[in-house]
């Protein structure tokens, strides 16, 4: 990998949700040129799904973008050297995680992921709604991974991709993620699962309380919800304001911040050479750019 990444013209953000049904007002994506005063939403307004987000990145990417994508590009492995351990069936890696679970997810509309949850061997490794917490789950707040370690050394609270229960989950999300990135193809890569290429567009995975706390707010305080609040971030990250005034959906700060700050991190060589990023850990769980 190289030792800082300065080829980059574009860096997009995607604040993501695997909510049930076709359009979502908890995605946005923000956009913003290397030499642009502010990022800007892209379709402001339009309530994206998540079908119409791969097509985007399909066939209306700027060339040379970093894509973070608010979102866990796999399970934890590390901890028990298996996805889901004591399953015969549990795929080995990262890719064959993707497939197993657009697979399995084939008659789901809308790239939902109810019936990889739902699944006999899967849900005994998730915690559902309704008090269904499978044998395999692991205690407390579930299994993490280790870049999710990483985090909580920074001051973060990442929860369990296994948790599919309350407010702050993340596990629906990252399902239904993982059916885009398998349909990707491999057309863009993603690092650090795929390697970091000389040319073109790759994507990341993000967590945009990383991008907060870089623009001076605390981890407790990262959700921004009106343009003061923004912009008064942005300012922390060398960018100009993002127009408007009064509230703001906090999904589309999330992006706008993100965006912004992605311009500034891809520059600097220690994100992407993290501590604990092993080949084995990129193969299988990926990392969050960001995390050190």
């Amino acid at each position: 990998m190289p030792q800082g990444v300065t080829r980059f013209r574009h860096f997009a953000a995607i604040d993501w949700s695997g909510a049930a049904g076709e359009r979502h007002r908890g995605i946005a994506l923000a956009l913003i040129g290397a030499n642009d005063p502010a990022p800007a939403l892209v379709r402001p307004g339009h309530r994206w799904s998540r079908g119409e987000v791969l097509d985007w990145l399909l066939h209306d990417l700027p060339d040379d973008t970093l894509v973070g994508f608010d979102m866990g590009i796999s399970l934890a492995f590390a901890d028990h050297s298996a996805f889901f351990p004591g399953w015969a069936d549990s795929p080995g890696d990262a890719r064959a995680l993707w497939a197993m679970v657009d697979a399995l997810c084939a008659a789901d509309p809308h790239l939902a992921a109810s019936r990889f949850v739902d699944h006999p061997e899967a849900s005994r490794h998730f915690r559902r709604h309704g008090g269904r917490e499978g044998d395999r789950f692991g205690r407390g707040r579930g299994r993490l991974r280790v870049t999710e370690r990483a985090q909580e050394a920074m001051g973060c609270k990442p929860y369990s991709n296994f948790n599919l229960v309350g407010a702050a989950q993340v596990g629906k999300s990252s399902l239904t993620g993982m059916r885009v990135l398998h349909r990707l193809g491999g057309r863009l890569p993603v690092w650090p699962i795929d390697p970091l290429p000389a040319r073109g567009s790759v994507a990341v995975e993000i967590y945009t309380t990383l991008a907060a706390m870089a623009a001076g707010r605390s981890a407790a305080k990262s959700k921004m919800r009106d343009y003061t609040e923004l912009n008064a971030a942005l300012a922390e990250l060398g960018t100009g304001p993002v127009a408007g005034e009064g509230p703001i959906a906090d999904h589309a700060s999330d992006a706008l911040l993100t965006a912004a700050w992605l311009r500034g991190a891809a520059h600097d060589p220690a994100l992407w050479h993290p501590a604990g990023l092993t080949e084995e850990i990129a193969r299988t769980e990926g990392w969050t750019f960001g995390a050190r």
